[in-house]
C-alpha cells in the first residue's frame, strides 16, 4: 500500500484516531509520518526502546562499565553483554547460557522468580486426564459397580446385587 500522504513511498506506520467518537485511518510512510509529528513514540524520554529494556539489566548502555572493553562473546549469535544491554534482549537462546550470570539477577527482578513453570491451557489439561492408565480404568470400573450394587441391596434388589458382585469378582482376577 502506499503512503496516503504523498504517493510515492511504501505505507509503513499505520494511524488510527478517534475523535468524538468518529475514527480516521492512516497509512503513511516513514519520512511523511516523521514530518506529521508521527515519529518514535519512546524519543521523548531521552532513551530508545532498547535502551528502556536494557536498563532493566542494571547497566545504562553509556556507562563506563557497559563501554568497556568486552570479550565473552556468545558462540551462536556474536552478541557481547554490552549488545544485550544496549538492545534490551539477548539475540539467541545461547545468550542465555552465555550471559546467565549476568541474566539471572535481572531475570529474578524483572519476573520475581527464576524458574519458568510454564502453563497448560484448559484443553490441553482435559486431554491429559482423559488419558488413564489400564489400572485407573480398572479401579474407577469397580467402584462404579461397587456403587451400584450397594444401591441394589438398599432396593433390596438382591439378585441384581449378586450379578454385580460377580462382575466384580470377575473384574479382580
Amino acid at each position: 500500500m502506499l503512503c496516503q500522504n504523498c504517493g510515492r513511498n511504501e505505507a509503513t506506520t499505520h494511524i488510527k484516531r478517534v475523535i468524538n467518537g468518529a475514527t480516521s485511518e492512516s497509512h503513511l510512510c516513514a519520512e511523511c509520518a516523521g514530518n506529521l509529528g508521527y515519529g518514535d513514540m519512546f524519543s521523548g524520554f531521552g532513551l530508545g526502546f532498547g535502551e528502556l529494556l536494557g536498563s532493566f539489566f542494571g547497566e545504562s548502555p553509556a556507562s563506563p562499565s557497559a563501554i568497556s572493553v568486552e570479550t565473552a562473546r556468545c558462540k551462536r549469535c556474536g552478541n557481547s553483554w554490552h549488545d544485550i544491554v544496549r538492545e534490551g534482549k539477548p539475540g539467541c537462546a545461547e545468550c542465555y547460557r552465555t550471559f546467565f550470570d549476568r541474566l539471572q539477577p535481572s531475570l529474578q527482578r524483572i519476573h520475581g522468580k527464576i524458574k519458568h513453570n510454564g502453563k497448560i491451557s484448559s484443553g490441553s489439561f482435559v486431554e491429559a486426564q482423559a488419558v488413564k492408565t489400564p489400572e485407573q480404568e480398572k479401579n474407577e470400573k469397580r467402584a462404579a459397580l461397587e456403587a451400584e450394587m450397594k444401591k441394589a441391596v438398599e432396593e433390596q434388589n438382591f439378585e441384581q446385587a449378586a450379578v454385580l458382585r460377580d462382575k466384580i469378582k470377575e473384574l479382580d482376577k
